[in-house]
């Protein structure tokens, strides 16, 4: 009888056991649902803008101002002094070839020195440089921050995951993993979508703060023209300005360990009415919401 008893106080425990273990897991579950889903509510029916396309040449469309004047210096200005630099030193390789070889020219010339030409080659490189150094530091004194940030992006990245938090926002935050591929669902983009994408508002000059946790990572956005190293211990500056509403993708571009290649980041850029309600289904409230009732709460007692 004893042991009967024993048997049935051992099985009742075990039910209850695994029946709170459920329970945990189901508001596990449900609870990340529930977060997740102001996102995909707000954003379903975003365009894919900054995605990766197969066989793919040159850049992802510009949907920011740092990215605009990147893509023009690399376009309008880089690539015609490269490929101009590169035929004439391929013509002028061609005519010291073809006229002085040793059978156009079995008896060379012992000329040593060309004061002009030395001359010459000497100070047209110095120009190439001024006309190339001039955009070049006036586009990193654009990309380095803005002066009139309307918001901040707190980032950090981990190995391997990313972890974002709005400051200004009621300090939202969330953890961003890559989904699975045997996750996936339909739209989403395998090694690119995430559990959580950041939900960003257009036309808003957002300043981002990135540092890690553990290791260098590096957080780059093509199509924003963002690309900025996260150090340990360090807090590094960027900011941008989204232009269009979209799915934007990006990834770590620091080799940072074993998992590098999967932790991506997925920007969901919204408009300013469809960012405010996200923020509100997140908890968080909107700064001139945050402002309005610190003046309400203050006014009693300038009163008094």
């Amino acid at each position: 009888m004893p042991r009967n008893g024993s048997g049935i106080m051992t099985t009742t425990r075990l039910f209850s056991f695994f029946a709170r273990r459920s329970h945990a897991l189901a508001a596990a579950v449900f609870g990340a649902l529930a977060f997740a889903a102001p996102a995909a509510a707000e954003t379903a029916d975003l365009p894919m803008v900054g995605v990766p396309k197969n066989w793919g040449i040159g850049f992802q469309p510009s949907a920011s101002p740092v990215k605009h004047e990147m893509v023009w210096f690399h376009n309008d200005l880089l690539m015609p002094v490269i490929t101009v630099t590169t035929i004439f030193v391929m013509m002028l390789l061609l005519y010291v070839m073809i006229r002085f070889n040793a059978k156009a020219n079995p008896k060379p010339s012992k000329t040593t020195h060309n004061t002009l030409l030395e001359f010459v080659w000497t100070l047209v490189p110095v120009i190439i440089l001024v006309i190339i150094v001039v955009p070049s530091l006036k586009l990193l004194y654009l990309a380095d921050k803005t002066a009139d940030a309307e918001m901040t992006l707190n980032i950090k990245g981990y190995q391997w995951y990313w972890g974002y938090e709005y400051p200004d926002h009621g300090d939202i935050e969330f953890s961003s993993y890559m989904i699975p591929e045997k996750d996936l669902q339909e739209g989403q983009v395998r090694l690119l979508s995430t559990d959580n994408p950041v939900v960003l508002p257009v036309d808003t000059n957002i300043r981002l703060l990135i540092t890690a946790n553990d290791v260098l990572h590096s957080w780059a956005m093509p199509a924003l023209g963002v690309k900025m190293d996260a150090v340990p211990g360090r807090m590094n500056e960027t900011w941008t300005r989204i232009e269009k509403e979209g799915v934007y993708f990006g990834q770590c571009s620091e080799i940072c360990g074993t998992n590098h290649a999967f932790m991506p980041i997925e920007i969901h850029a919204v408009s300013k009415e469809a960012f405010a309600k996200w923020v509100e289904k997140q908890g968080g409230k909107m700064p001139e919401k945050t402002a309005e009732a610190a003046v309400t709460d203050a006014a009693p007692t300038a009163e008094n």
